[in-house]
């Protein structure tokens, strides 16, 4: 039995790809595409893969729909991505979220809706499996370790700071424990903004720079001795695909939120 996919955002960077990948895929079909250029085109012929999918790109979600779909992938932006993931959930879909953006107060209300309507959604900020066992070492690290800060580097056109995987990160890591702090930040002589954000207690730096596609690095530090767990991705969207895809198996069988790609691959530290 296929499962039936819309993609919102499915002409973009990662959604193009993840488009491509359910198109060549034996286990699922592709039944919408969503996108804000290209709408009225075959899906197939605005990828270059000639116009033969019977997959017409519209430009809002609620057109898309209109033909039956059982998970919805969003790669928008984030100022779309919650009105869609809210307009699934009321379709009874189960949605797989990579667009970045939302922060805990977003998906509190995400996981409130998801529950009442029985529904699952799975969202990461990174759907890369080394991003995922980066994000999974940290969170046993972060057990042992009582200081960390997060680096977020990106390229210099990022709209997100910090990127999605870098907060992401930082609320799964203060969701084992709050890190010490060696000086308030309040203490401190100068902007305090040199000492980055806050994100749920974590200190996170984001550097917004040509060069970077992405790379997160969450360090951890103690007397004489120090810890650097990262991940670094180029400027292709074949990382993101396979978790993707994963997730989106993952999502019609389960019901509420789940966050993070490792918490599907791997028992959660406690």
């Amino acid at each position: 039995m296929t499962i039936k996919i819309c993609i919102a955002g499915a002409t973009g960077w990662t959604g193009s790809a993840v488009t491509r990948a359910v198109l060549a895929s034996d286990d699922f079909s592709l039944t919408g595409a969503v996108a804000r250029t290209a709408e009225g085109r075959d899906i197939g012929e605005v990828l270059g893969l000639g116009a033969g999918t019977g997959v017409i790109v519209r430009s809002k979600l609620g057109e898309a729909l209109e033909a039956p779909a059982d998970v919805l992938i969003d790669y928008t932006s984030s100022g779309a991505v919650k009105g869609h993931v809210f307009e699934a959930i009321g379709r009874g879909l189960a949605v797989v979220v990579g667009t970045s953006g939302l922060g805990a107060g977003d998906y509190d209300e995400i996981a409130a809706k998801a529950e009442a309507a029985g529904v699952g959604v799975i969202a990461s900020g990174n759907f890369s499996l080394t991003a995922c066992l980066m994000q999974h070492l940290a969170l046993i690290a972060a057990n042992h370790v009582p200081q960390w800060e997060i680096i977020d580097y990106c390229s210099a056109g990022k709209e997100d700071v910090p990127s999605g995987t870098a907060r992401e990160l930082a609320e799964k890591l203060a969701g084992v424990r709050q890190p010490e702090i060696g000086r308030p930040v309040a203490s401190l002589h100068g902007p305090a903004e040199a000492r980055g954000a806050s994100i749920d207690g974590v200190q996170v730096h984001s550097l917004r720079l040509p060069g970077f596609t992405l790379r997160c690095e969450a360090i951890f530090g103690m007397p004489g001795e120090r810890l650097t767990v990262s991940h670094e991705a180029g400027p292709s969207a074949e990382p993101y695909v396979l978790g993707t895809l994963l997730a989106a198996r993952k999502a019609p069988g389960i019901k509420g939120l789940v966050r993070g790609l490792d918490a599907l691959l791997f028992d959660q530290p406690s």
